[in-house]
């Protein structure tokens, strides 16, 4: 309850901040903005992993939203965008997870599967600074956005299949449920390269042999914006 209560006080305050905002509407960009819709498509690249980890499979990463843009420079090439969205991760490694006694157990695979993969859904709170070229009558331009995000695990899934075994667990307590880290983007018009990089683990308490499990996220992808 208390992460929906931030999320409304969220964009309670940015309506706040929109109402504040003086217009001159004599001049021909006055209600000029970057409200925009956003997409990305990324693959995803653990670091600081543990010995004898490896993705095995692509794994990918999608996230789309909503960003409030707010100018802060007469000519509005520079502005503060904050927002809402929804990300999925999905990671193909040769992690196992296996419940003993209500507890999970990490081991590096070390025979054949075909499927170990990990789910993950998340609610983002993003925020960003932003430097564009783009004027009240054209929307092809340079761009160099950087930000920060909060992301909230809301649903995960694990999966594993080999050697006739099956099994499959959700809500992975040893997860860290907050993620948070920042992020850019820069390109031209429609094509934008996109990189982000967490600044928590993806685990909280998950280890191998007592060795604490570290990995952060690294995502590199495309992100596209929609007017």
């Amino acid at each position: 309850m208390r992460f929906y209560f931030f999320i409304l006080s969220f964009f309670m305050t940015l309506g706040l901040f929109a109402q504040d905002e003086k217009i001159d509407f004599e001049a021909v960009d006055s209600l000029y903005r970057e409200d925009q819709f956003y997409f990305n498509f990324s693959f995803s690249n653990l670091q600081k992993i543990p010995s004898g980890f490896n993705q095995n499979k692509l794994s990918v990463g999608l996230s789309l939203g909503f960003l409030r843009d707010f100018p802060i420079n007469k000519n509005r090439t520079w502005s503060i965008a904050a927002g809402l969205g929804y990300s999925y991760s999905g990671l193909n490694h040769n992690l196992r997870i296996s419940a003993v006694n209500g507890k999970n157990e990490y081991n590096i695979i070390t025979g054949e599967f075909s499927k170990n993969k990990q789910n993950f859904h998340y609610v983002d709170l993003p925020i960003e600074i932003r430097w564009r070229t783009s004027t009240a009558e054209s929307h092809k331009f340079w761009r160099v956005y950087t930000g920060f995000k909060v992301s909230y695990l809301f649903s995960d899934q694990y999966k594993f299949e080999g050697s006739g075994i099956s099994n499959q667990q959700s809500g992975n307590p040893d997860l860290n449920a907050l993620q948070y880290g920042t992020y850019i983007t820069a390109g031209w018009n429609t094509w934008n390269a996109y990189v982000y990089y967490g600044l928590n683990p993806v685990f909280k308490s998950a280890a191998i042999e007592e060795q604490p499990i570290k990995m952060h996220a690294l995502n590199i992808g495309l992100m596209f914006y929609i007017l």
